[in-house]
């Protein structure tokens, strides 16, 4: 039988950031806010929720490789949390964490249903109460959870796929709009499509894919991806002129500059170069670890 995708891609999907997004009920938000004693005199916002479903099967579609049934197993999140891994409560992946493993007010357990997060909210601050008005309002109602495999089992024919070990450090449980009765393409799809891509010389067909790829993946993860490179592309510009100063040796990104200056003929433009101050603070640093 012919497995509807390459195997060698399918054993890729690993190590990867992966999102799902779960609803637990369908007749309610898979979660509840609700205010109880500080112990003070005053109130907090406790919060508790099923961000991961086990032991029940759910589709899923990934770039190139198509859609399967997923499937969680109940001791997938064992290891992780033995591990007391970093994990913050975020809204739709995004902004200052809510609560967090570390500071002590989330909590991560598993049980025959899934994976429970519990935590104490602060009502005060501005994001909470945005977040109380919005679940009032019936806008959220359902989890997600940022996670990595490190465990995975497939079936001979690639149809299904047993996660039975995630790695949840570093990444986090969200309260978000939809809930789906499956799973959201996650940072995982798009990063296998834009890592397969670039390696080809074949330009227009690396953009076609990378377009296709784009038109199914969810905006949020876009824009999280977005703000990614743009942090990254900044602090390249920044750290190469001053890397090859240190290593006297010409900056890549001017002699490129100048060699397509000489093939068109423009003149004036401008390549920024680092500080006097920058330089001498990265050549400090360099000869204090010699």
């Amino acid at each position: 039988m012919t497995e509807p995708f390459d195997t060698a891609l399918r054993d890729q999907m690993r190590g990867f950031i992966e999102t799902r997004v779960m609803a637990i009920s369908t007749d309610g938000p898979a979660f509840e806010l609700r205010e109880v004693p500080d112990g003070t005199g005053g109130t907090k916002l406790n919060f508790e929720g099923y961000a991961s479903v086990v032991e029940r099967g759910y589709d899923v579609w990934a770039p190139s490789v198509g859609d399967f049934t997923e499937v969680i197993d109940q001791r997938a999140f064992a290891k992780t949390l033995s591990e007391n891994p970093d994990v913050s409560l975020k809204i739709n992946h995004e902004g200052l964490p809510l609560a967090r493993s570390t500071a002590g007010d989330l909590r991560l357990s598993a049980d025959s249903t899934g994976l429970l997060a519990g935590a104490d909210l602060n009502p005060e601050r501005s994001d909470v109460k945005l977040l109380r008005q919005a679940v009032e309002a019936g806008h959220l109602g359902a989890m997600s959870f940022a996670f990595r495999v490190t465990r995975q089992d497939w079936s001979d024919d690639g149809a299904t796929r047993r996660i039975s070990e995630v790695n949840l450090n570093r990444g986090d449980v969200s309260i978000v709009e939809h809930p789906a009765n499956g799973a959201t393409t996650g940072m995982m799809s798009l990063r296998n499509a834009v890592e397969r891509t670039m390696v080809t010389t074949d330009t227009p067909a690396m953009v076609s894919e990378i377009r296709a790829k784009l038109a199914d993946a969810d905006e949020a993860v876009l824009k999280h991806i977005l703000s990614l490179v743009s942090a990254a592309d900044t602090a390249v510009d920044e750290a190469q002129p001053l890397l090859a100063d240190l290593l006297g040796v010409p900056n890549p990104d001017i002699a490129q500059d100048a060699a397509m200056d000489r093939s068109s003929g423009d003149e004036g433009i401008e390549v920024r170069q680092p500080s006097r101050l920058a330089i001498a603070q990265l050549r400090a640093v360099a000869s204090h670890r010699r």
